[in-house]
């Protein structure tokens, strides 16, 4: 026993003598006191960057966010602006008694015309003298009238005393010898430099009209008599000698008005317009001059005022009066329902402190200034209703004439003190106004006020319409139908694939779906453009088969897939229907696809679209319908891949409980799932709403990229991002459509933070509502 015990101490004491030596090697690989406290200032120093880091990364996302508002701020903001006047230069005048003014281009070359039909062209900087021209006027008669033509024609004519017309034209010719820029004044006679015999009774002509057309030149003349005529001079080629003559056809308008301020003509020579010396505009069709015909008389100014100023706006489409009161308002004609044409109060501007003596309209924008009899001198806009400035121009200035640059930087102001004063102008941007762009506006040549996008043209003429109502409606129609079609699909696609489906199909099913968002959105919209638009367009009714009725095939499915027997069932396996779902979807694709010609035969004469077009629904190949399903494949998978991580990270615990307590696997998804995941799947929708608001090219390529106001399914739209991506190209950089377009730029950037903003607030109720469960 001694032996066995002994041997047992042996035995074990190596055991024992070796047992210590772990302990020894673990307390020497422990870290002294000097080493823990370097470990602690260590991660003391990759908190605090972590710390810092994450600061300065959400401030950078501040910062970005600010300097985006800023920028957009910075292009936005001049538009909004009002005009500018400044005073450059004073000098005495080169005729007391102006009866035109005018000033050339670049602001260097001034032309006064006076009573004795005398034209000096002088430096409008210094008042120098250039050139002087006298008009051949016959010494037994005097100027009884003037008249212009629309300004960029530089058309003038003189009424004499004896029946006689002389018309003149003033042109600046431009080179530039030696790189310095050289105006050269040049003053022609297009019907000839003697007057013509306008009245074969050589009656005073006291009032006239003077204007170039597509078919000639036009005078119409009021005689001192009370006569109304209307001349047209044609210059006709002859084809073999090629010698040019003059045609005159002289016509006498009917029911002439007793008193004449004012005539004009438009540049289609279909229209006339006279203003009496009391308060009313008399309007003469002259589209045919031998059946012309008196149409109406418009009372333009208030009752026991005068009209004082009438004048057209660029394009001679606008009336611009002016009245005794000061009153100044926008016609033109408009057509009624009988295809007939009245004269129509638009819009009336800013009120002068006195009566309008001169309009000047802006040569290649529908602006104008005017001058009242008090020296106020106002500049006015007629598109956006806006008055950038009204104000007198000095103590001492008593505005008698007004020339204006036809860029719009300059202006000349002939005083009554025989003073003229060189003002330098700064009018950017008076087109466009935050009324304008928000709210219905009448444009020249429509029936009624209206929403309107179309900011450029090939004419200088063009008003310019840049409503963005257009355009906001369409991205807000583009992102409705999109999320219409994608969230039912991806959300319920989400709960299958996370709750419902086996494990190793959701592990080829959610990387496929995910993948599709690489796709390019360029390649959706070309094949929605070339295969989708002309498919739907020819199978219509079967397309709103599928998307009405597969919804019930697949319940169908889902109910006679009940009575299958429990043998197969079980050897098919849970999470593994949809593989036979599939089958059965294209099956009945096929089916609607194969039925739709005998649909349309059926029931709507052999073509749904065209009996859309029938009943009055307006049907374009690329339309809302189309937008809304390549769109929608676009947005799937960003709501899919938010919404699925959202549900399947739902604690197991949860479902597991309410499964235990006897809840169905449908009732746990709707009483439990669906609430815990509610803030994700939210989120998701709203990530995908976000996405589809500033889509581009789908929008751009799936649709006609018209901006019309409606709803229509079947109709396009031009949404804000596709405006900017289609037009900013090709704008003039600092021009008032840049600048707008850059607005368009903010109002989707505050679409976009504003529904982002919105969703958060009730993603993070959402989550405290439900984080007790």
């Amino acid at each position: 026993m001694q032996q066995t015990s002994v041997s047992t101490v042996s035995t074990v004491s190596p055991v024992s003598t070796v047992s210590p030596e772990p302990t020894q090697v673990t307390r020497s690989l422990l870290p002294s006191g000097e080493k823990r406290a370097r470990l602690r200032k260590w991660r003391s120093f990759k908190d605090k960057v972590s710390q810092y880091g994450i600061a300065f990364a959400g401030i950078s996302v501040v910062a970005a966010f600010a300097t985006i508002f800023i920028y957009l701020f910075s292009e936005v903001g001049p538009i909004f602006s009002s005009a500018d006047v400044e005073k450059q230069h004073s000098y005495p005048s080169a005729s007391p008694q102006p009866l035109f003014s005018n000033l050339e281009r670049y602001g260097e070359v001034g032309l006064v015309a006076d009573a004795g039909g005398l034209l000096q062209f002088f430096d409008a900087k210094s008042g120098t003298a250039q050139q002087k021209v006298q008009l051949a006027l016959p010494a037994d008669a005097t100027i009884s009238s003037f008249a212009r033509g629309e300004p960029r024609s530089g058309l003038i004519a003189f009424g004499l005393s004896n029946g006689q017309v002389l018309v003149a034209k003033h042109e600046y010719n431009l080179s530039y010898p030696n790189d310095k820029r050289k105006i050269v004044p040049v003053v022609t006679y297009p019907l000839g430099e003697t007057p013509i015999q306008l009245d074969p009774q050589q009656q005073p002509i006291l009032s006239l009209a003077v204007q170039e057309g597509p078919s000639g030149t036009a005078i119409t003349a009021f005689t001192a008599d009370g006569r109304l005529s209307y001349n047209l001079f044609e210059a006709k080629t002859d084809f073999l000698s090629d010698e040019t003559t003059l045609v005159r056809t002289d016509y006498q308008l009917p029911e002439a008005p007793k008193t004449v301020r004012k005539m004009l003509v438009d540049t289609t020579l279909k229209n006339l317009f006279v203003a009496d010396m009391d308060n009313k505009i008399h309007y003469y069709d002259i589209s045919e001059p031998a059946a012309a015909r008196y149409v109406e008389a418009v009372t333009a100014v208030a009752p026991g005022q005068q009209i004082t100023a009438l004048e057209f706006l660029v394009g001679s489409v606008s009336l611009i009066v002016g009245g005794s009161d000061g009153a100044l308002s926008q016609w033109f004609l408009v057509r009624d329902e009988h295809n007939n044409f009245h004269l129509k109060h638009i819009r009336d501007f800013e009120q002068h402190p006195a009566a309008i003596t001169q309009i000047e309209p802006e040569y290649s924008r529908k602006g104008f200034m005017a001058i009242d009899a008090t020296g106020h001198l106002g500049i006015h806009y007629g598109t956006s209703a806006r008055t950038l400035w009204l104000e007198p121009l000095a103590a001492d200035i008593q505005p008698a004439r007004l020339a204006i640059s036809p860029i719009n930087d300059s202006f000349l102001i002939l005083d009554t003190k025989g003073q003229t004063h060189n003002f330098l102008l700064e009018n950017a941007h008076p087109d466009v106004s935050w009324k304008a762009m928000w709210n219905e506006v009448w444009y020249e040549g429509r029936g009624e006020k209206d929403y309107i996008w179309q900011a450029s043209s090939g004419s200088d003429e063009f008003e310019a319409k840049m409503s963005l109502v257009p355009l906001a409606l369409g991205t807000l129609k583009a992102a409705l139908f999109a999320m219409l079609f994608a969230t039912p699909l991806a959300v319920m696609s989400a709960l299958y694939t996370a709750y419902f489906m086996t494990p190793k199909l959701r592990g080829k099913v959610k990387p496929t779906i995910e993948i599709m968002a690489a796709l390019p959105t360029v390649i959706l919209g070309f094949l929605a453009g070339l295969w989708l638009a002309p498919f739907v367009e020819n199978y219509l009714s079967a397309v709103f088969s599928i998307l009405l009725l597969l919804p019930l095939m697949m319940l169908l499915a889902a109910w006679c897939y009940r009575y299958v027997p429990a043998s197969l069932r079980n050897r098919i396996g849970l999470g593994w229907e949809v593989a036979l779902l599939v089958p059965v979807i294209i099956a009945f694709i096929w089916l609607c696809v194969s039925l739709s010609p005998v649909i349309d035969t059926q029931f709507f004469n052999g073509s749904l679209r065209q009996w859309f077009t029938d009943n009055g629904i307006t049907y374009d190949q690329r339309n809302a319908l189309v937008v809304g399903i390549a769109m929608g494949f676009a947005v799937i998978p960003n709501i899919f891949s938010i919404a699925e991580d959202a549900i399947f990270n739902v604690p197991r615990h949860l479902t597991q409980g309410s499964l235990a307590l006897g809840a169905t696997p449908w009732q746990t998804m709707m009483g439990v799932v669906l609430p815990t995941a509610s803030p994700g799947i939210f989120a998701a929708v709203m990530v995908g709403f976000g996405r589809a608001v500033g889509e581009t090219m789908i929008v751009l390529m799936a649709t006609g990229n018209s901006p019309v106001v409606n709803f229509n399914l079947f109709e396009g739209m031009r949404t804000l991002s596709a405006n900017i991506a289609v037009e900013l190209p090709e704008t003039a950089v600092g021009s008032t459509h840049f600048r707008v377009l850059f607005l368009a730029a903010l109002v989707l950037f505050v679409f976009t933070f504003v529904f982002n903003t919105l969703a958060e607030v009730i993603r993070q109720r959402l989550r405290q509502r439900f984080s007790n469960l």
